[in-house]
C-alpha cells in the first residue's frame, strides 16, 4: 500500500502551532514511508474563510520546510464534484430529500430535552418509513446521510486506541444545504476518497466527526483510512493552548526570532518521542518517527525548552543566514548596514550570547548606528583618567596592525602605560565604540568594527 496523508486546514485564521504539529506529523509519515503528502484547503466555510488565512497557511508551511507533493486543494473548486457525489447516493437510496423546518426541529428538539434524551434528528423524512409525507410547498430540503440504525461503527485508533460509536446514536446528518452547498462531513469524505488518503493524522477534536465519515466512506464503497487523532496542546500554565499564550501562529514565531528548525524540534517532540532524544534536525525525525510512540495524553507547551533548543540552533546556524536574517530585521528598525561592518563576522561574535534572531539584531545594532551613550553613561566612564588613556590608544590603533591580537596587545600596553588596569581602559571604551560597558572581546570587537570606524568614534568622544 502506498502512504498517502494529507494536511487539511481551514482557511479561517492563521496556522496555528497545534495545527503545524499536525502539518509535520502527517508530512513525516509520508515522508517515512516514500507516501504522498497533500496539501487541501478546506475553505467551504465562505463567511469566515479569506484569502490573507490562505496566504497564512501557506507562508506558515513554505517556513517550516514542510513541502507537499499534491496541491493545495480547495474545497470550494471541487463543487461540481461534490454535486456529482450527493446526486448519485440519491439515486442509490444512500441519502434522500428532507423537508422538515426549522421550526419543527425545534420543537422536537424541545420534547426530547423535556424527556432527557440525547437531541437528534428522527428520521422523519427517511423514504422507508410507511407514511411518505407530500413535500411542503415552496420548500427547498436539505438532504440528508442515510445513517445504519443498527450496530456499532468502530476503528483502531493509532493514537487512542480501539474506539465505538452506536449507530443509534447517530442521526442522518446533513450532506447539502438547502441551497444546494455541501457540509463539511461530506466534502472531506468525497475528498479522502477521490485522493486515495490511506492515513488520516489530525486532531483529537475531529473523533466526533470520524464515525460519520467511516460510514459515508462505507456507504460510497470507499476504503477506509487509518485515523491517528493527536490530543491537544496545553500552554505553560497547564490550559488549553490559546492566543492568551502569546505566539500561537506559527508565522509569529518567525516575527519573534526563532528558526524554523527550532520549531519543527520542538513540534516533533510535543507528543512524541524516540527515548530520550532532545535534538534532531529533520532527516533524522523521518526516519524515527512512527505513530506507536505517538502520547496519547495532551502535550504540554514549554517555552522555555523552545527557546533552549532556539539558541542551540543559532550556535549551529550558517553565519552568512543569520547576517541576512539579522539584517531583515535591522531593517524593519530602519537601519541599513550598507557602508558598515561585514554583518556575518559581527554575528559571529553574538550568536552564542544571543537566544533569538531578534536578540541577535539588537546585539548587532551599535555596529551599524554610532552610539549615543546617556549623561549618565558618559559622567560614569568618560573621566578624565579614562579619556587620556582613550587619546593614548588612538594614537596607538592608528597606524596598528589590523588584526585580533595586534589590537588586543595594544590596549594592555596602553592600559598599562596609562597606569590604568584593564577594565578601567577597555569599559570607556566599549562604551565609546558601542555605547554598551559589556561586550564582546575588545580586540575582536575592534577588529570587526573596522580602523576607520574605530577612529571616528573615539574622535567623536574625545572632541565632546
Amino acid at each position: 500500500m502506498t502512504v498517502r496523508t494529507r494536511f487539511a486546514p481551514s482557511p479561517t485564521g492563521f496556522l496555528h502551532i497545534g495545527g503545524a504539529r499536525t502539518a509535520l506529523f502527517s508530512w513525516a509519515y509520508a515522508r517515512r514511508h516514500g507516501g504522498t503528502f497533500i496539501l487541501r484547503i478546506e475553505d467551504t466555510d465562505v463567511a469566515r474563510s479569506t484569502p490573507e488565512a490562505v496566504q497564512a497557511i501557506l507562508d506558515g508551511m513554505q517556513w517550516l520546510g514542510l513541502a507537499h507533493d499534491e496541491g493545495p486543494f480547495y474545497q470550494m473548486q471541487r463543487m461540481e464534484r461534490y454535486r456529482q457525489v450527493i446526486g448519485e447516493m440519491l439515486a442509490s437510496g444512500a441519502a434522500y430529500r428532507c423537508y422538515v423546518s426549522k421550526e419543527e426541529l425545534d420543537a422536537l428538539r424541545a420534547e426530547q430535552e423535556a424527556r432527557k434524551e440525547k437531541p437528534r434528528y428522527d428520521g422523519r423524512w427517511r423514504p422507508e418509513l410507511d407514511k411518505i409525507l407530500p413535500p411542503p410547498p415552496d420548500s427547498a430540503p436539505v438532504v440528508r446521510f442515510r445513517n445504519p440504525q443498527q450496530g456499532v461503527v468502530a476503528w483502531d485508533d493509532q493514537v487512542k486506541g480501539r474506539i465505538e460509536f452506536a449507530n443509534s446514536e447517530l442521526d442522518d446528518f446533513i450532506i447539502a444545504r438547502a441551497d444546494g452547498t455541501p457540509t463539511y462531513n461530506f466534502c472531506v469524505v468525497v475528498d479522502d476518497r477521490d485522493m486515495n488518503i490511506t492515513h488520516v493524522i489530525r486532531g483529537d477534536d475531529h473523533v466526533n466527526n470520524t464515525p460519520r465519515q467511516i460510514n459515508l466512506l462505507l456507504a460510497l464503497g470507499a476504503q477506509v483510512p487509518q485515523y491517528a487523532h493527536l490530543s491537544m496542546i496545553l500552554g505553560d500554565d497547564g490550559q488549553k493552548l490559546s492566543k492568551r499564550h502569546g505566539a500561537v501562529s506559527v508565522m509569529q514565531y518567525d516575527e519573534d526570532g526563532y528558526l524554523p528548525e527550532a520549531v519543527l524540534n520542538y513540534l516533533a517532540r510535543l507528543g512524541w518521542s524516540h527515548g530520550d532524544e532532545e535534538v534532531f534536525d529533520m532527516e533524522q525525525f523521518v526516519k524515527w518517527f512512527d505513530l506507536d510512540h505517538i502520547t496519547a495524553s495532551a502535550a504540554q507547551f514549554n517555552t522555555e525548552k523552545l527557546n533552549w533548543l532556539n539558541a542551540h540552533y543559532l550556535k549551529l546556524a550558517d553565519p552568512k543566514r543569520l547576517a541576512d536574517e539579522a539584517t531583515r530585521r535591522l531593517a524593519r528598525q530602519g537601519v541599513s548596514v550598507a557602508g558598515g561592518p561585514d554583518v556575518a563576522s559581527v554575528v559571529a561574535l553574538y550568536r552564542d550570547r544571543a537566544g533569538n534572531l531578534n536578540e541577535l539584531a539588537d546585539a548587532i545594532h551599535p555596529f551599524f548606528v554610532p552610539p549615543q551613550p546617556t549623561a549618565e553613561m558618559c559622567a560614569q566612564h568618560f573621566t578624565a583618567t579614562a579619556l587620556g588613556g582613550l587619546n593614548a590608544l588612538r594614537e596607538r590603533l592608528a597606524g596598528c596592525d589590523w588584526q585580533a591580537a595586534e589590537l588586543g596587545k595594544a590596549v594592555k600596553e596602553t592600559a598599562a602605560a596609562a597606569g590604568l588596569k584593564m577594565p578601567q581602559l577597555a569599559i570607556p571604551l566599549r562604551v565609546a565604540l558601542l555605547g554598551l560597558p559589556q561586550s564582546p572581546g575588545i580586540d575582536a570587537v575592534l577588529e570587526v568594527l573596522g580602523r576607520e570606524r574605530v577612529l571616528a568614534r573615539l574622535a567623536k568622544v574625545l572632541a565632546a
